[in-house]
């Protein structure tokens, strides 16, 4: 009853997790991980064992999972990057048939997060404000850009004059032109919200973020506040959504209106706040997935205000050879 992490890189925190929940219920159980270069990744060290794998975008990088799974006696599968979600979405039957849980959503709800046009009109149909889009020739300074299809914050700029949009920002279709939420009037979340295997909501915890790095939270605090009761009104059953959704919000500081950013149906870099804080998504993936147990709402289950602070720790590898 092994459990196997892909695209493992830093999350050292995701697999330490996994690795305590995993021995709770079988003692002799391992977390495995897999990584185009695990020698150089943090979290394959962190594992009982890691592989190497293709490139998600590679023909053969589904076999050589699915080999890894079976010569192993995988049973959980958790995808962690953006790119490789609708890839295992699309296969995730040739898993199931060997009796392999791929923890993603369906294609249809992966194919809405990954296009944030299609996240944006989600939204909306769920009484979910969006930040205004405004065209390439009408607009209304100050902007931000971000590409559609784009995650961890990797080509996204602040426009607050004229002087700072370009050629590459107007011809670069990909670029949305929006609305820009100041800081000093909305408060930023990231939400780690569990849905089971009936696509219910089952948790909300909003994480307030004070602090990113590489578009991942560096600091960050839990708070129980309206966002919760929010989302269990507007989002309480989203077809084809399963395991941890990471929402990005924004909540205004004076009238706490709030305004839909993204959704990542995958576990957030920041996580490991939400699970330190009591609201164990790792724990119910095993009940649902290894035990076929109900998941009952835990949406008060998890410790208030709880401020994380990240830094960095080594991994020292003797006598490396590349």
């Amino acid at each position: 009853m092994n459990v196997l992490i892909t695209s493992a890189g830093r999350r050292v925190s995701l697999v330490m997790a996994f690795k305590e929940e995993l021995a709770k219920v079988f003692s002799g159980a391992k977390v495995f991980t897999v990584d185009f270069e695990p020698k150089l990744s943090a979290a394959c060290y962190a594992s009982d064992q890691s592989f190497d794998v293709p490139k998600v975008n590679d023909s053969n990088y589904i076999s050589s999972l699915l080999n890894i799974c079976l010569e192993n006696n995988v049973k959980i599968v958790i995808p962690t990057i953006d790119t490789e979600l609708m890839t295992l979405s699309k296969n995730k039957y040739k898993f199931l048939e060997k009796g392999i849980n791929v923890i993603v959503s369906s294609i249809s709800f992966v194919k809405k997060c990954r296009d944030k046009y299609s996240i944006h009109d989600f939204f909306i149909k769920n009484n979910i404000q969006v930040a205004k889009e405004y065209s390439r020739d009408n607009y209304k300074l100050p902007l931000f850009l971000k590409p559609y299809d784009g995650s961890r914050s990797i080509d996204t700029f602040i426009i607050k004059s004229e002087e700072d949009i370009n050629s590459r920002h107007l011809e670069n279709k990909k670029l949305m032109f929006l609305e820009y939420l100041d800081h000093q009037l909305y408060d930023e979340y990231t939400c780690d919200m569990y849905y089971d295997k009936n696509n219910d909501l089952k948790c909300v915890v909003p994480r307030k973020r004070i602090e990113t790095r590489d578009g991942e939270v560096s600091k960050g605090i839990t708070e129980k506040n309206d966002i919760i009761e929010f989302f269990k009104q507007r989002l309480p059953h989203i077809d084809g959504a399963i395991g941890c959704l990471t929402v990005q919000v924004f909540k205004n500081k004076v009238n706490n209106s709030i305004i839909g950013i993204e959704i990542n149906p995958r576990f957030g870099g920041g996580f490991p706040l939400t699970y330190l804080s009591g609201a164990n998504y790792v724990k119910w993936i095993l009940d649902e997935y290894l035990f076929d147990k109900k998941i009952e709402n835990g949406f008060d289950c998890w410790q208030n205000n709880l401020l994380m602070l990240r830094f960095d720790k080594e991994i020292l590898i003797n006598d490396f050879k590349n």
